[in-house]
C-alpha cells in the first residue's frame, strides 16, 4: 500500500501546484505586476451630458444628375454627355466653383422589359446616369441653382435631395461641448448629493456628435417632364447637439 500511495500523494501535489501558479498568472499582466479582480470603470458615477446649439443652416449640398436611355450604349452617353455639360454650364452660371462639384457616381445599364405573352423579358435599351454632389455656399442661391439645373438638363435632370447644413460647424461644436460639460457636472453633483458620498474628478470621457444636417428629398421620375419654376429653399433651424458619458471618480 506505501508504494502505491507515495506517488499518487506526489502526483497530486504536482497537480495543486500546476494549478495554483496558473491561476496566479491569471492575477497579473505581461510585466508580473499584480491587476485588481475588479475593473476602475465598475466604480464611480457614469452620467451622459447633453449639449445643444441652435443654428441656422448657411450651406446646401445638393444631389442631382442626368440620366438617359437609348437603344444602343454609345447613343445613350452621348445624351448623358451633352445634358451634364449643359447643366455644369448653368450652375457655375449662378456661381457655383469648380471645387464645389464632384462627380459621385456614373452607371451604365441594360433595361429591360417584360413580356406577359411570353413571359421572357426584352432588351429595350441602355441607361446612362452621371451623379453629381454640388455645393451652394449661400442656400438664398439654392433654389437659383435647382432652376437652372432642371432648364438646362431638360427630361434628363435629376433632383435627388437638398441637405440643409453648416458650413463650418466647429465654432458651434465647441459650444455644445461646453454645454454637455456642465450638464455632465450639474447631474454627478446631484447624484453624489443623494447618495452622500463625495464627488471626485472625471476619470473618462467619451464624446459623440450629431451633425446638424437636414435633407429633402426629390422624386424625378423617370421621363418626366420638368416644369421649372422659382424653387425656394428655406432654411429654418438646426441643432449641433454633443453628447458626452462621463464617469467621476467618488470618495
Amino acid at each position: 500500500m506505501k508504494k502505491i500511495t507515495i506517488p499518487f500523494l506526489s502526483m497530486l501535489a504536482a497537480l495543486s501546484l500546476t494549478i495554483g501558479l496558473a491561476s496566479c498568472s491569471a492575477l497579473t499582466g505581461d510585466s508580473g505586476a499584480a491587476v485588481p479582480i475588479g475593473s476602475n470603470q465598475d466604480t464611480g458615477i457614469w452620467v451622459t451630458g447633453v449639449g445643444k446649439v441652435t443654428v441656422t443652416p448657411d450651406m446646401a449640398v445638393i444631389a442631382m444628375g442626368i440620366q438617359a436611355q437609348a437603344e444602343t450604349v454609345t447613343e445613350a452617353q452621348r445624351q448623358a454627355s451633352e445634358a451634364m455639360s449643359a447643366v455644369m454650364t448653368a450652375i457655375k452660371n449662378k456661381g457655383v466653383s469648380d471645387k464645389d462639384i464632384a462627380t459621385t457616381a456614373y452607371n451604365i445599364a441594360p433595361v429591360y422589359s417584360y413580356d406577359r405573352n411570353t413571359g421572357n423579358q426584352n432588351l429595350d435599351g441602355y441607361s446612362v446616369s452621371n451623379s453629381i454632389s454640388v455645393k451652394v455656399r449661400s442656400i438664398a442661391n439654392a433654389g437659383a441653382v435647382i432652376d437652372a439645373a432642371a432648364t438646362a438638363g431638360g427630361n434628363y435632370t435629376r433632383i435627388n435631395s437638398v441637405t440643409l447644413t453648416v458650413d463650418k460647424p466647429e465654432q458651434y461644436s465647441e459650444q455644445a461641448r461646453e454645454a454637455a460639460m456642465t450638464d455632465a457636472a450639474t447631474r454627478a453633483k446631484q447624484l453624489a448629493k443623494l447618495g452622500g458620498i463625495k464627488l471626485g474628478k472625471p476619470a473618462y470621457i467619451a464624446e459623440s456628435t450629431a451633425n446638424p444636417w437636414r435633407t429633402i428629398y426629390y422624386e424625378s421620375p423617370a421621363n418626366a417632364n420638368i416644369v421649372t419654376s422659382d424653387t425656394v429653399i428655406t432654411p429654418g433651424e438646426t441643432e449641433v447637439t454633443v453628447t458626452l458619458q462621463v464617469v467621476y471618480t467618488i470618495s
